[in-house]
């Protein structure tokens, strides 16, 4: 089941129960309206005995009627618009396997029950304008509503709707002013299940962010970074479980912003208040990486395989390293699913929303965010700078190796910070943020080939490899030698730009 994005572009509007129709043609552009379709609409609503979907606006249904039957499974996307997935019919109390899947980030594993269950007699009006454009559909829907969640209470309302087809927003609001005339209003909830759970329908997620400014609280500026990423991270939960491309390595990036940003703005809390979930951060990006760099290392070689000469490629050369690298990914890949199904898991997610939502601020976070936030960026390079260091002082080989390796964290850490900024600090900042990304993406790719290479080395120490692959590993080996002195080589270029830019405070 693959997600479909879709906008709001939907109208909802109270009405009473004797209320006649509006009159559609007083609706500038619409020419022609259909005679009225009649269905009989079914849905049964799922969440948690908690509501943890109802409180971040997810909504999981079965719905049979209409021409949309299924299941349907609607996320917000932070913005004006949410993913929908949607499944054949299949079992009526049976969530389907994807959809369940697609909500534990947010279930935490809690059982899904029938909360709500909804009927609705509608009559669908088909708008048209010029040139038979189908612009609209307006619906006159009488529903009635039995909540399960708490057991027993029912209610009964009339309600219009307009759902765009091929018109635009005027459509929207030169609309509004016909079905407002007839004493229609907008609805005053969220959707169908806040009105059928009224009162249990639980308040929108209150968090502590807030916009971040020049002049406004420093904690404003953390709340706001670690608010994006947890959303990253939430939202690859599913894409790692489905192992969709790409999944892990995002989920990876999320996790390790999020720990820079504790890390980097530990002092604004209280004490080791971040240094707990920091270290779980730690853990888990941990178990992200193994198979993440199993998926690097595929990659990389499967693209050095492709480029050797023809004479080379004659022999079993692939099937080696896929081997070596298949078994490694999929042991640690198993390994992170046991993680994703795990209490520890889903403690750390619970950690994270309740740090956002109610920081454990100290005085200091209430400090204008400009000059804090130039100091801790400030810092943040020093770091880098005594990394640097480290290098000049280590001898060639794996020592440096190791050197440079921690360099390529420093600068990531400064890159994360640096983006955290660029609403206050601006163009500055997005220097800061550039330099710290190429000097990272010159060390990752020095980084990368050591791993490689270390594979490699183990490979062609195999007596049992044909004579020719032994050949290939090593024509390999020498490519990889070659870009990793290539990387030594650009690193002090990057790393001088980088050192002479700071941020004025």
């Amino acid at each position: 089941m693959k997600p479909d994005r879709y906008a709001r572009a939907e109208l909802a509007y109270e009405v009473g129960a004797s209320t006649p129709l509006p009159v559609f043609q007083d609706i500038p552009d619409v020419e022609r309206v259909a005679d009225p379709v009649d269905s009989r609409l079914d849905a049964v609503y799922f969440d948690t005995a908690t509501l943890a979907l109802a409180i971040r606006r997810i909504t999981l249904r079965r719905h049979t009627g209409g021409m949309d039957h299924g299941w349907q499974l609607r996320i917000p996307d932070g913005t004006a618009q949410w993913q929908e997935i949607n499944a054949p019919l299949g079992q009526p109390d049976v969530v389907p396997g994807e959809m369940l899947t697609r909500v534990l980030a947010y279930t935490r594993g809690n059982n899904l029950s029938p909360i709500a269950r909804l009927g609705t007699r509608r009559s669908t009006y088909r708008l048209y304008g010029a040139g038979g454009k189908h612009l609209a559909d307006f619906a006159d829907d009488r529903i009635h509503a039995e909540a399960t969640h708490p057991e027993g209470s029912r209610l009964e309302w009339r309600e219009w709707q307009l759902l765009l087809v091929h018109g635009d927003k005027d459509v929207l609001s030169a609309t509004e002013e016909t079905l407002t005339a007839t004493g229609a209003s907008r609805s005053r909830q969220s959707s169908e299940l806040a009105r059928a759970l009224g009162g249990t329908f639980p308040p929108e997620r209150a968090t502590g962010t807030g916009k971040p400014r020049k002049n406004g609280p420093v904690i404003d500026v953390v709340t706001a970074y670690l608010e994006v990423h947890l959303n990253e991270l939430l939202s690859n939960d599913a894409g790692v479980r489905l192992e969709l491309p790409d999944a892990v390595h995002q989920m990876r990036s999320a996790t390790r912003r999020l720990r820079s940003a504790l890390s980097t703005y530990a002092d604004l809390f209280a004490k080791d208040a971040a240094q707990g979930i920091g270290a779980e951060l730690k853990w888990f990006a941990g178990i992200l990486g193994r198979p993440r760099d199993a998926e690097v290392m595929r990659e990389r070689l499967r693209r050095h395989v492709g480029d050797l000469p023809e004479p080379l490629r004659a022999g079993p050369v692939s099937e080696p390293m896929e081997r070596e690298i298949g078994t490694a990914y999929n042991v640690d890949y198993r390994e992170l699913l046991k993680v994703l199904e795990s209490d520890r898991y889903y403690r750390l997610l619970d950690d994270l929303e309740r740090f956002r939502d109610d920081p454990p601020a100290r005085p200091r976070a209430s400090r204008p965010a400009r000059g804090e936030t130039a100091k801790l960026v400030n810092g943040t390079a020093k770091r880098l700078d005594r990394a640097h260091k480290s290098v000049a002082r280590s001898k060639a080989g794996s020592a440096r190796d190791v050197a440079l390796h921690h360099v390529r964290k420093d600068a990531k850490r400064l890159l994360h910070v640096a983006d955290s900024v660029a609403e206050i600090h601006g163009k500055r900042a997005r220097k800061i943020s550039l330099g710290a990304h190429r000097l990272q993406r010159i060390l990752g790719d020095h980084h990368d080939s050591v791993m490689v290479r270390a594979l490699l080395d183990e490979l062609v120490t195999d007596p049992t490899l044909p004579e020719g692959t032994v050949k290939a590993y090593r024509r390999i080996l020498k490519i990889e030698r070659g870009i990793a002195r290539a990387a030594a080589q650009k690193y002090p270029k990057a790393r001088k730009k980088l050192a002479a830019l700071r941020l004025r405070r």
